[in-house]
């Protein structure tokens, strides 16, 4: 979803001479604040680098833990990792595909140093249970936002009910920088190193330099920056995202409505009371009979012109890396991998519109029909 003001606003940094450490990382930066209601934004390359500079930020290391859940993307997995710490899974709920919190505690050592929560598919967690078990035994809480721009529980944004919120502008989210990522936080201090650590750590940035060429390095850091044209992408975006959700959450209810009472199928809880989703896709969840046939589905969509993926083809701990490294079975999150070998993710992105949305509908029964 990229338009003229996109275009126009890149092509204005390539017409200056800033392409890095400019004013648009700083104006996209308050722009993301204020879109969100965080007291700090700060830019960086990936949602990766951003959970990457979160646990370096808390200084994660050999020995340590981080509760994660077992049904996400692998770099939720892999900050941790990259850490030299470990990642211990707890399997997701049925209702949504978040982690279900009931198991948290039971997988919290003394080793334990941090909770993360992913909002899966913009589906927010239940923040105040999470919290409420961080305080108890002092715990970190890094929130995963990757899908959840525009994502709030009882009436705030995403990333700003634990330590730090993490989020995604790869192409295919919500808004996009055509990659990047964002880091959100209440707290000054962890700002103002994050945004140091991010480029290296040198304790004055190009523009902050009384002398050109003369700075300190005074902490460990990575290239981690936003470039001035992602960032100016970023600021045309944020303009745009509140009506890119309110298409969304429209094509979300055309499908929800469509897919009521189908036999054999289900999909995860949207937004119901205190809990409002960001709509990044529409889950559909196969019954037995179906889940065999779930390939053939998918094909019958292709060949009809709808697209379609999964998430997530498997349970983190259940992909090579991981199972190999810690000897996890096929079998150990029961939830998590139904959710993985069932489900058909179907589009609902503002590029189309109530239309699209029927001849989907039409389509995935159409689909089913051949399939049975």
């Amino acid at each position: 979803m990229i338009s003229d003001a996109e275009k126009e606003a890149v092509s204005r940094v390539l017409d200056g001479d800033i392409l890095v450490h400019g004013p648009k990382s700083k104006e996209f930066e308050a722009a993301f604040s204020t879109f969100t209601g965080a007291d700090f934004s700060v830019s960086v390359s990936s949602c990766t680098a951003a959970l990457h500079l979160v646990y370096f930020y808390l200084r994660l290391s050999a020995g340590d833990e981080v509760i994660v859940p077992a049904q996400t993307h692998t770099a939720t997995a892999h900050a941790v990792e990259l850490c030299g710490a470990r990642p211990v899974f707890v399997d997701a709920e049925t209702d949504t595909g978040n982690i279900d919190i009931n198991k948290i505690e039971q997988n919290i050592s003394a080793r334990t140093k941090a909770i993360s929560v992913v909002h899966f598919l913009g589906m927010p967690v239940d923040m105040e249970r999470i919290l409420h078990i961080a305080r108890r035994h002092n715990l970190f809480v890094v929130e995963d936002c990757a899908l959840a721009i525009g994502t709030y529980f009882k009436g705030i944004h995403a990333g700003l009910h634990g330590d730090a919120g993490c989020f995604s502008f790869y192409p295919v989210k919500h808004m996009t920088t055509s990659e990047g990522g964002m880091i959100i936080t209440r707290n000054k201090e962890m700002a103002e190193r994050i945004s140091r650590q991010r480029a290296f750590g040198v304790d004055r940035h190009a523009g902050e330099r009384t002398v050109p060429g003369i700075y300190d390095v005074n902490m460990l850091g990575f290239n981690y920056r936003l470039n001035e044209l992602q960032a100016a992408m970023g600021i045309e975006q944020v303009k745009r995202v509140k009506g890119f959700l309110k298409i969304r959450k429209e094509n979300y209810e055309t499908l929800s409505r469509h897919f009521n009472g189908l036999d054999d199928v289900k999909f995860f809880k949207s937004t119901h009371d205190d809990f409002e989703s960001s709509y990044y896709c529409f889950s559909v969840l196969l019954g037995r009979r179906l889940e065999r046939k779930r390939f053939e589905i998918a094909q019958s969509l292709t060949q009809a012109g709808v697209g379609t993926s999964v998430y997530y083809p498997r349970p983190v701990p259940c992909m090579s890396y991981y199972k190999n490294k810690y000897g996890y079975r096929d079998d150990s999150f029961p939830v998590a991998s139904w959710i993985s070998s069932s489900s058909i993710a179907l589009p609902v992105g503002p590029h189309l519109n109530g239309q699209d949305m029927e001849y989907i509908a039409a389509s995935f029964k159409e689909a089913i029909r051949k399939a049975i």
